[in-house]
């Protein structure tokens, strides 16, 4: 740590590459400083550049083409990408680097002979992967074919066996339930997505209680711990994250293991995933490896929705290759259509602009043209009038959902408006300052990067791992310590200064860290911005989040566009082309 505050790098980078190198290091880094840009390291490739500079390596050293091109492909995958075309990864580096062609395709065959990078053909063009990246594609697909042929072969007519459960349970199941439960049945490997009010819930009760007739050991899960808990509340069911069902261990590198994988399988019969929408392909490919080669899966969603925040289009993919049988309801449900956020999300799916002037039920627009006047009517309604009105928590109920983290109502300055108001500083109250935030007790905040190694308490149970979208409250601050006590949904966290650099306020949050939570409220802000952003299935996203308000506040233009802009965040990713591949002949690779 002493060694690399000298080259300017804080001590939260120091544990990192301590708990990776140990012992060497300094000379390592010595040797190659380009190693710091490294996954489980991840400082930026500039700053590496500036060490690397202040020790006179050459920029034409190997080391640093090689982790220019590699730091090109990492920042991707934050992205979304799990590989880029070779064409245009050779223009990125080429100008990063400043190298000619001839270097970079020497420097690519290089890492691709030493299977640091791995190259794939699609369509008669080349992509490139981090080799982890291709693995967990790779791994995937081939899975899924396994399943496939190995599953989806039995023609037993559950019909009878519905009928039943109807008359026990007195439900009468439409046409599309039926078709979803009668296939979970028949194979145990299907993909059931739909809409809010179109019955998911129901459907899914129906093929867990009847898996668990026939004496199956079935196991729920979800990507998120809010999104666990709430498919537990609407099931009855108990649900875990799926980091919590593989039993995770932290790694030497900074990332994560599984107690369960292939050599420790999960003793079940049944996964069942909920928001699906979320898993990304390295979390999939985890969980792929630790269930049973018998074990069936079933995966529920919403396809409308955003891309998993990690990389990948796995629930897209999926359902476009029709290697797994997927069953899409869409009829919404009498109860259902009472509701306005229910009908005018549909709306807004099919490319229709609702009724903006309707505000007799539980969807209300507010326009409001400048953005001081939005920012202040804002803060108005969860400070004020949606407390007086209806007994909202500002803090609990209510959460405000941006399209984008800068910008004038963006989440940057509503996060410091917000706090202003509704937690402002006060002499009896300990406050600690970090370099982008100043934590209050009190302060809602929210985990932006999966922390494997963050220990928590509840009662009598102890666990580690506070993941990236979580939500909590600070219950202290320890001024001497510099340490922050959070409460994460009942998890009591202390956070020390290099945890705190993944942390930052969540009066509001993005509508892609909103995925798999559901609040009570949401207020969604909506002003200029730019185009490419605003976009109709982030709108759809926002809506689904609320449960019993949805509050638009902004232009009535922005929102109209955003429901006629149906280009979808594009993602590169070669999965659903390996699912479509005959790689029948394979299998044996994950035997």
């Amino acid at each position: 740590m002493q060694f690399l505050s000298q080259l300017g790098v804080s001590p939260a980078y120091g544990v990192k590459v301590w708990k990776k190198w140990g012992l060497n290091s300094a000379d390592m880094i010595k040797a190659n400083p380009y190693i710091l840009c490294s996954f489980g390291i991840d400082l930026s490739f500039e700053k590496a550049e500036e060490i690397a500079e202040n020790m006179q390596i050459p920029k034409d050293s190997d080391n640093r083409l090689k982790a220019g091109i590699n730091y090109i492909l990492i920042e991707n995958t934050f992205a979304g990408h799990t590989c880029l075309p070779f064409d245009r990864l050779m223009q990125k580096a080429t100008e990063l680097l400043e190298i000619d062609t001839e270097t970079f395709e020497r420097i690519v065959d290089e890492e691709i002979t030493n299977i640091n990078l791995v190259e794939y053909q699609k369509d008669d063009k080349k992509y490139i992967y981090l080799r982890e990246y291709y693995i967990a594609e790779s791994f995937i697909s081939r899975r899924m074919l396994y399943m496939r042929s190995s599953l989806y072969n039995n023609h037993i007519d559950f019909d009878e066996v519905i009928d039943i459960d109807e008359k026990e349970n007195g439900i009468k199941y439409e046409e599309h339930q039926r078709q979803a439960i009668n296939l979970a049945l028949q194979n145990g490997f299907m993909i059931l997505t739909g809409g809010p009010g179109t019955g998911k819930t129901t459907t899914l009760n129906a093929i867990i209680s009847l898996f668990e007739q026939q004496g199956l050991k079935v196991f729920i899960t979800a990507p998120t711990g809010r999104a666990a808990k709430r498919i537990s509340d609407l099931t009855g069911y108990d649900a875990k994250t799926i980091h919590r069902l593989l039993d995770i261990q932290p790694a030497s590198d900074d990332r994560f293991s599984f107690v369960h994988n292939e050599e420790n399988l999960l003793d079940c019969d049944v996964i069942i995933i909920d928001e699906m929408s979320m898993v990304d392909v390295m979390l999939f490919e985890a969980l792929l490896r630790a269930m049973p080669l018998s074990c069936k899966l079933i995966m529920v969603g919403d396809s409308d929705q955003l891309p998993s925040v990690g990389a990948g289009n796995l629930l897209k993919d999926l359902i476009e290759s029709k290697i797994v049988p997927s069953v899409k309801l869409t009829q919404i449900f009498r109860q259902a259509q009472e509701s306005a956020i229910v009908k005018n999300a549909h709306m807004i799916i099919n490319g229709q602009v609702p009724d903006l002037k309707q505000k007799d039920n539980d969807f209300f627009f507010i326009q409001r043209l400048e953005f001081s006047e939005l920012t202040n009517t804002i803060i108005e309604l969860q400070k004020q009038r949606l407390p007086k009105a209806y007994g909202f928590s500002p803090i609990d109920d209510i959460q405000i959902l941006c399209p984008t983290r800068k910008g004038p109502v963006g989440v940057y300055e509503l996060n410091k408006a917000l706090q202003g108001v509704l937690n402002p500083y006060s002499k009896n109250s300990n406050e600690l300052k970090t370099q982008a935030y100043t934590f209050r007790e009190n302060d809602k905040v929210m985990q932006t990067k999966n922390n494997y190694d963050i220990n928590w308490t509840r009662d009598d149970e102890r666990g580690s791992g506070i993941f990236n979208g979580d939500i909590g409250i600070v219950k202290s601050v320890d001024k001497t310590a510099a340490t922050l006590t959070i409460d994460f949904d009942g998890r009591l966290c202390v956070y020390n200064s290099a945890m705190q650099e993944n942390l930052e306020l969540a009066y509001a949050i993005t509508v892609h860290k909103s995925q798999g939570s559901e609040f009570d409220v949401v207020i969604l802000p909506l002003l200029g911005g730019y185009d490419k952003l605003y976009f109709r299935n982030l709108l759809y996203t926002a809506v689904t989040r609320a449960k019993k308000m949805m509050i638009v506040v902004g232009s009535s233009n922005r929102f109209e566009f955003m429901v006629n802009n149906d280009k979808r965040a594009f993602r590169y990713t070669c999965l659903k082309s390996m699912l479509l591949k005959d790689d029948s002949n394979e299998y044996e690779n994950i035997l």
